[in-house]
């Protein structure tokens, strides 16, 4: 247990760039974090603010603290209980408050954080209020003097919330489906009963009980073998599809009847494709690292494709700025301007499901019609000087003929013929992460071996 003293002195271990996270006990105990919910609420004022919760053993103690420092400095607070980090969107959304969502989303047990928005469930970045919070609690700052105390109320959301996505993707009409649903013992387990009930949907349920320890495998299903279960039990019973949620239930990952992943570049595509449909011309926001796929699919049904940098509040700002109706990420992140531009897998989940449930073909059927390119995913190596490995591939690539070169996030090359691969700096560890893309897989491993050569060099 560190003493409070130590951490007022310095939070740089716990304030990340979109989020607050950190070792229960060592970098955050109940006092930081009621000095970070005190800080909050001098941030953001009245009237109130909206907290929720994941199922880690620590989050409601948590929470607890943090309400008690934003009562402390006059507002109120409206506590939610158990919700996914997208529930805790939607209240801020409904209610038109701030909010505090606590979650480590898939890191170990041993970690909780703290997820923060503006009214309307606006993201709180290092540039939009994390770093002005942060020096307030390592200065110490005192309580306004004065101040009567704010109220706190007990507000059970998640009918509203399960109501509110299943208006916005109608599924009453789909043929019966059977989806296998892998909760990872996260938050997924606590909201996926209620917003499928009553629908023409048998969920097989994987994992549903909340255990913060997370006993049968981490709740990351971007990592391939996260997803085995997954894959097994779709095939075992004959599913039409799968779907895996993380640790706080806003990313969601899919998988078809076979069993096999479906890319997120795919689902961002297919989704995209479908909110055109209700707004025709609409603006698609995709990151850097989508396929390129997705911009040319969103342009051929009349929307604009938007490029944009890798993380959420980035998407969200660009979406803000073009008014965009829908934004995805290769991270399974997916926006949308219904849920006040905030991501939600589960309802991103909820248009593959009525695409699917609309036609009468298999669900790789369905996806191979948005998968138009072979990837490699998220490749990291380890290095001990980033700036020098990245100058050194620029070099390498600069010289070339017809190869254009951005540097939007990190470095993108795009080759002859249509291959391309982006290498971007970990913000947090000495890490370079390699996404490479090309026209088939042997493309994609001798782009990755001849890139990797030169980072690893």
């Amino acid at each position: 247990m560190c003493s409070r003293e130590f951490w007022v002195r310095d939070l740089s271990g716990v304030f990340k760039a979109y989020d607050i996270r950190g070792l229960v006990g060592e970098q955050l105990d109940t006092d930081v974090v009621r000095d970070i919910g005190a800080a909050f609420a001098r941030l953001v004022g009245g009237p109130g603010i909206v907290v929720g919760h994941d199922m880690r053993a620590s989050s409601p103690g948590l929470a607890s603290a943090f309400a008690t420092g934003a009562i402390q400095e006059g507002v109120d607070v409206t506590m939610i209980g158990l919700a996914s980090t997208d529930m805790l969107y939607f209240a801020s959304g409904h209610l038109d408050r701030p909010g505090a969502m606590f979650t480590a989303s898939h890191n170990p047990a041993a970690y909780n954080g703290i997820k923060l928005c503006r009214a309307g469930a606006s993201p709180v970045g290092q540039d939009s209020g994390l770093a002005d919070i942060r020096r307030d609690v390592e200065q110490d700052a005192p309580n306004r003097p004065g101040i009567t105390p704010g109220r706190l109320e007990a507000r059970d959301l998640l009918a509203e919330y399960a109501a509110y996505l299943r208006r916005l993707v109608d599924l009453t009409g789909s043929r019966p489906l059977k989806v296998v649903v892998d909760a990872g013992n996260g938050m997924g387990g606590y909201t996926v009963p209620s917003v499928f009930e009553g629908l023409p949907i048998e969920i097989v349920p994987m994992y549903f009980e909340l255990d913060g320890s997370f006993p049968n495998h981490e709740a990351n299903p971007l990592d391939p073998k996260n997803i085995v279960d997954l894959q097994a039990k779709v095939r075992e019973t004959g599913a039409d599809a799968g779907l895996a949620f993380d640790g706080d239930a806003d990313r969601c990952f899919v998988v078809d009847e076979r069993g096999e992943p479906v890319s997120p570049s795919a689902i961002t595509a297919l989704v995209a494709v479908r909110e055109l449909a209700k707004d025709p011309g609409g603006t698609v926001i995709h990151n850097l690292i989508t396929s390129k796929g997705v911009p040319e699919i969103v342009a051929e049904h009349g929307g604009k494709p938007v490029r944009t940098r890798v993380g959420h509040s980035f998407i969200k700002a660009e979406m803000a700025r073009t008014g965009a109706i829908f934004g995805g990420e290769h991270s399974a992140h997916y926006y949308f301007r219904d849920f006040w531009r905030a991501d939600t897998g589960m309802l991103a989940a909820l248009h593959v499901l009525a695409a699917l449930g609309e036609q009468s073909g298999p669900l790789s059927e369905l996806t191979s019609a948005y998968s138009r390119y072979a990837a490699s995913g998220e490749i990291n190596s380890t290095v001990t000087d980033q700036v020098a490995r990245m100058l050194a591939v620029k070099d390498s690539y600069s010289a070339r003929s017809g190869v254009e070169i951005d540097e939007l996030d990190g470095l993108t090359v795009q080759l002859p013929g249509g291959a391309w691969f982006n290498l971007r700096p970990s913000n947090t560890e000495p890490l370079l992460r390699l996404n490479v893309e090309a026209a088939n897989a042997e493309a994609v491993q001798a782009l990755v071996d001849e890139v990797l050569a030169i980072v690893r060099g």
